[in-house]
């Protein structure tokens, strides 16, 4: 069985068998000993010229990167989340890593939801752990698909899904969908190496494909706002891992004009190429780091606040 025909059984005959090297299905005891993480993996950029036969594709979800050890919710720093106890209810001891998520176009709510320092249980209800991966399973990717299928499908619990993986022949098809994907609100897709084995730190076998470029830089001050924005923040001045200072306006809400980022604090923005002058183009303000403390979180007044 060719790897193509593998992973379409993978994704479509859920019954049919699989290569016992690579899809093989889980044995795990749902209240084992957990093992320990390794550090998140990071993904790269998608770039032209790879065999897109070889990967799983998956839509980028907007919600909160979220890793469950086997016992508690961890953000990607390794920050406790205070989620309700009825919500990981019955989950296995097997570390999961996925997405906090609300829905399309949501991400500062749930944001909003996970740095608060005491979240309102009943606002869980609606929040779903979308899972991706198993980063304590020795299987390579296709076979930790498999696995994770098996394993939401035993523990039943309507908070505690998967997200889907793809497969496609042509890049024309890969176009196609993240197209319907950001046409519909999305925010663009995730490529995973079907052979790739869980590897901490940035990695060249999981890779974002999107519309846009973004990347993050550090608060390092304030531009003080003018017109109807008088006394709060007109943009945020920062600085990014290339050493470029540049100022984000674009992207802010009332309520980030208002409370901003704390100066010292991570940011995320988008943007499209650079400019002559080696800035990032059109840079818009995106949102705060969802990892950051909550303590960390956003200035008490307006200008001049240098945290606490």
């Amino acid at each position: 069985m060719d790897l193509r025909t593998a992973l379409l059984a993978l994704l479509l005959l859920p019954s049919a068998p699989f290569p016992a090297s690579a899809l093989t299905a889980a044995t795990t005891p749902l209240h084992a000993a957990p093992a320990a993480m390794p550090a998140p993996m990071l993904a790269g950029s998608f770039h032209a010229g790879i065999d897109i036969a070889g990967w799983l594709v998956s839509e980028k979800l907007d919600g909160v990167r979220a890793r469950w050890d086997g016992r508690q919710l961890l953000t990607r720093a390794g920050n406790r989340i205070d989620a309700p106890a009825w919500f990981t209810a019955g989950w296995p001891a097997q570390a999961i890593e996925g997405e906090l998520w609300l829905g399309r176009g949501q991400f500062q709510d749930i944001s909003d939801l996970v740095r608060a320092l005491e979240p309102e249980a009943s606002a869980w209800r609606q929040v779903r752990f979308m899972a991706f991966d198993l980063p304590t399973s020795p299987r390579p990717f296709a076979g930790r698909t498999r696995e994770l299928r098996v394993l939401v499908e035993r523990v039943a619990s309507p908070r505690l899904q998967r997200i889907a993986q793809r497969n496609f022949s042509e890049r024309a098809q890969l176009d196609a969908w993240l197209d319907a994907v950001t046409s519909g609100g999305g925010e663009g897709l995730m490529l995973h190496h079907a052979l790739s084995h869980y590897r901490a730190g940035r990695t060249d076998t999981l890779l974002k494909y999107k519309r846009w470029d973004d990347a993050e830089a550090r608060v390092v001050g304030y531009r003080p706002g003018k017109g109807k924005y008088a006394g709060m923040v007109g943009a945020l001045l920062v600085e990014d891992a290339h050493g470029r200072r540049f100022a984000l306006g674009s992207g802010l809400r009332d309520a980030d004009r208002a409370r901003p980022p704390m100066i010292g604090t991570l940011v995320t923005f988008r943007y499209n190429g650079l400019t002559a002058k080696g800035t990032p183009r059109f840079a818009r303000y995106q949102r705060l780091r969802a990892d950051t403390d909550a303590v960390a979180m956003a200035c008490v007044s307006a200008p001049g606040c240098t945290g606490r």
